[in-house]
């Protein structure tokens, strides 16, 4: 965090995002995903999931509007769609098409409001009722840049796979980091504490990368219980503003506004050592899985590196404060918002020595 963060009430900003451009998976992407496994011929389908005949507004348990809607099909494109869609959920979990009776399309939601206007897709087990979600997107290159680049440098592992323009995503499970900080934050039961830790650590991985929109919505609270605490990670579910935009704010969770409350909460239970500290842990693991991955990083850099996945004007002004705010001049010579986040990352680590 920096240090209007950690000395002093943070003056929280709200930045109002306009529906991002699309970018196509270039022959370079596609070459990668194809070398690493993540290009696979699923069955085409997302078109296809448009052919619901109605949408009903899908509301929480405490009737709460969740911005999706529930898709109804006439029993034969039901049909249809229960075939390719098992299929692509083998395909997802095992790598092959391995459908049986016992797995079947229970229920497709749909939101108009994300950038990908994603499907969830429930897929059930008759045996038990165990149920299972994945999504069903368009193929934006910023946003498999996005899950690519999680997968290389966090340490979250992400399941996802690619066929022409259609993006196919496991399910990230987790509290959404909206409802967390409104029912959990203040519970007595809550180590306030480690919460802190892991946002800090959160918002460090989220700068050095060049992950942005991460206010509260858009990230999940993993609760896992331990042997005498229980342990708390911030992850990301949605990367749709991977590299994209010029301001650098963008690209550090503190300054949202619907994010207020853990930052007060970091500023009252961290002092600026604490956070010192949790930066540059933060900072060694990824410098870690850069040195166990560093051949598949290179391929990654080369291609992200040569695509365009933002507009220019962006790119501009985002090299002009990254700059700025590290105090070199070595962004000057990047072209592209691939070889700003490189830098971004090489930059950002070198920090660890000062």
């Amino acid at each position: 965090m920096t240090g209007a963060a950690i000395h002093g009430s943070l003056a929280a900003v709200t930045i109002q995002l306009k529906r991002k451009q699309y970018y196509p998976v270039s022959e370079g992407l596609q070459g990668y995903l194809h070398r690493y496994g993540r290009s696979f011929d699923i069955p085409v389908v997302y078109e296809d999931m448009h052919r619901y005949s109605e949408l009903f507004p899908l509301y929480d348990s405490e009737g709460n509007d969740t911005l999706w809607k529930t898709a109804h099909y006439e029993p034969a494109i039901k049909a249809e769609l229960n075939e390719r869609l098992t299929q692509i959920y083998s395909l997802l979990k095992t790598g092959k098409i391995r459908v049986g009776e016992h797995l079947f399309l229970e229920r497709v939601d749909f939101c108009d409001f994300g950038n990908s206007r994603p499907f969830r897709v429930r897929i059930v087990n008759q045996f038990n009722d165990n149920y299972d979600h994945f999504y069903v997107k368009i193929a934006d290159a910023s946003r498999i840049y996005g899950l690519e680049l999680e997968h290389i440098l966090s340490p979250n592992r992400i399941n996802y796979l690619v066929n022409g323009d259609t993006l196919i995503e496991e399910h990230i499970a987790g509290v959404p980091g909206d409802y967390f900080i409104h029912h959990y934050l203040e519970k007595e039961e809550t180590n306030r504490v480690r919460v802190a830790k892991e946002f800090v650590k959160f918002n460090e991985r989220s700068f050095i990368r060049l992950l942005g929109d991460m206010r509260s919505y858009n990230y999940v609270v993993d609760i896992t219980p331990d042997f005498e605490e229980t342990q708390y990670r911030v992850r990301a579910i949605d990367f749709d503003q991977q590299s994209y935009e010029g301001a650098k704010e963008m690209y550090l969770p503190q300054f949202f506004l619907e994010n207020q409350p853990v930052v007060e909460m970091c500023t009252t239970l961290l002092n600026y050592q604490t956070m010192r500290q949790y930066q540059d842990e933060e900072r060694t693991l990824i410098q870690r899985r850069i040195d166990v991955v560093s051949g598949r990083l290179d391929d990654f850099w080369d291609v992200i590196g040569a695509d365009t996945i933002a507009p220019e004007e962006k790119v501009e002004q985002l090299r002009d404060e990254l700059n700025e705010y590290h105090r070199v001049k070595s962004f000057s010579s990047c072209r592209t918002m691939g070889e700003l986040t490189k830098e971004n990352v090489r930059v950002s680590l070198a920090k660890m020595d000062e």
